[in-house]
């Protein structure tokens, strides 16, 4: 098949990246994948455009086809996103080509190239329910859908093009994180009237509905998601009570100042970061009226990185944070004496986090997504715990997740599977019950 001739006019890459110049910049997207080794596949959504994936090392980029002044104009609402540190792909460059004899034509009307970074571990919507071994993630998504919708509304970021297809999704300790892919139609605004964020809201109720309608002539959705109208409007009805919780103000009197910190606890424990607090006179006495100012959706990830270096999902890093708070407790009532969470987490990382990778890389040759990896066998843990009705400790578990997923070669199998194996278990007659309870250590008297 032939193609239209085409040459690079200007190529933008921000530092740290290839250059991409061995790409086949001579040809349109569609037809590198026969020109190029370096085009690899991918689980992708739907796309109006054309999008290939090219791999440089460890690294895949996602190339997206879009006239010159459209690309330009994607690239700079993604890196405004960047810059408030909201969840979308990162943006890496920018490319311009003409087509041959096309010279002379207007800059905007040259076909243009937009480069982002594909977002690793990530999984479309589709793949969520085309997958085997997923099916706890798909009723997930409904709260990582108005989850996103709240972070990027708070970051004055107008969608208006919100659906299923534009956004990704990573697993983060049994839950999903969702970030935006697509900001072709949107705003940059410093903050969203009530307004924008229901025309948003009034978009993605059409898009998801129409989505799962789509989805539903190709393969069976589970039967909280079948009636699509009714799914959308539960997005948004999470999105409302989310978006409630975060505005909220208080009226505070003078000698409650404790509900401040209260109020700071809250949400951090929604995950939350509040950068300002203001104090209002109520014009009622003495009352106050407060109002919490929130940054980001990442209050428990700036917290372990702080401690540890380690980068996590916020619920992965939630679950890890317990582990050293857990940690700490014991180690003051072994030493009596107050232990800085710091050198808890110090502890932590040397006699569990590094000694558990290590036992999953040696045994199972699986070195990605550490942080989820470790969640699993925290998860594995609890359910075995829950079933011995006692702590079987990490030891334990981790050998029954090893000797659970040895079984299951391949691709690294989720900790479902392994949930499942166990719970069949579990539900059988006392034969098994009792199999399952020879695998773990024997119960202390301590």
């Amino acid at each position: 098949m032939s193609h239209p001739v085409r040459r690079l006019h200007s190529l933008h890459i921000r530092q740290g990246h290839p250059d991409f110049l061995d790409l086949p910049w001579e040809l349109p997207l569609e037809a590198w994948p026969e020109r190029s080794p370096r085009v690899v596949e991918v689980p992708r959504g739907l796309s109006r455009h054309v999008v290939v994936f090219v791999s440089y090392g460890a690294t895949i980029y996602a190339f997206k086809e879009t006239p010159a002044r459209v690309a330009q104009r994607e690239y700079d609402l993604l890196r405004g996103l960047e810059e408030r540190r909201l969840p979308s792909v990162v943006p890496v460059g920018l490319a311009v080509q003409t087509e041959a004899g096309g010279e002379s034509s207007a800059p905007d009307d040259r076909p243009g190239v937009l480069i982002t970074q594909y977002l690793a571990s990530s999984l479309p919507y589709r793949a969520l329910f085309m997958h085997q071994g997923l099916e706890r993630y798909r009723s997930r998504l409904l709260d990582a859908m108005a989850g996103l919708l709240v972070r990027l509304h708070l970051g004055g970021f107008f969608w208006g093009d919100c659906s299923l297809s534009n956004v990704l999704f990573r697993r983060d300790a049994g839950e999903l994180q969702a970030y935006a892919v697509d900001a072709e139609t949107s705003e940059l605004h410093e903050q969203l009237s009530s307004g924008q964020r229901e025309m948003d809201l009034q978009i993605m109720e059409e898009n998801v509905a129409g989505g799962l309608a789509d989805l539903a002539a190709r393969v069976a959705l589970p039967e909280e998601l079948e009636d699509w109208q009714e799914t959308a409007t539960s997005i948004r009805q999470r999105y409302e009570r989310l978006w409630a919780e975060i505005n909220r103000e208080l009226i505070l009197q003078p000698h409650e100042s404790y509900r401040i910190h209260e109020r700071i606890r809250t949400l951090n424990d929604l995950g939350f970061s509040v950068g300002e607090v203001e104090l209002l006179a109520n014009g009622q006495g003495s009352q106050l009226r407060m109002r919490t100012i929130v940054t980001d959706r990442e209050y428990h990830r700036h917290q372990l990185h702080t401690l540890t270096g380690i980068v996590a999902e916020e619920r992965q890093a939630s679950l890890l944070l317990n582990e050293m708070q857990e940690m700490k407790a014991t180690l003051t009532r072994k030493l009596d004496r107050s232990v800085p969470l710091s050198v808890a987490a110090f502890r932590w990382l040397d006699e569990r986090y590094h000694p558990t990778l290590s036992r999953l890389q040696k045994d199972l040759g699986r070195a990605a997504d550490t942080a989820e990896l470790y969640c699993q066998v925290l998860e594995h843990k609890w359910f075995l715990s829950e079933r011995a009705k006692r702590d079987v400790g990490l030891d334990a578990a981790l050998q029954d997740y090893v000797t659970l997923n040895r079984k299951q070669p391949g691709i690294a199998p989720l900790l479902e599977d392994a949930s499942r194996a166990a719970s069949a278990e579990a539900e059988a007659e006392d034969p098994a019950a009792a199999a399952l309870e020879s695998r773990l250590p024997p119960r202390s008297n301590v």
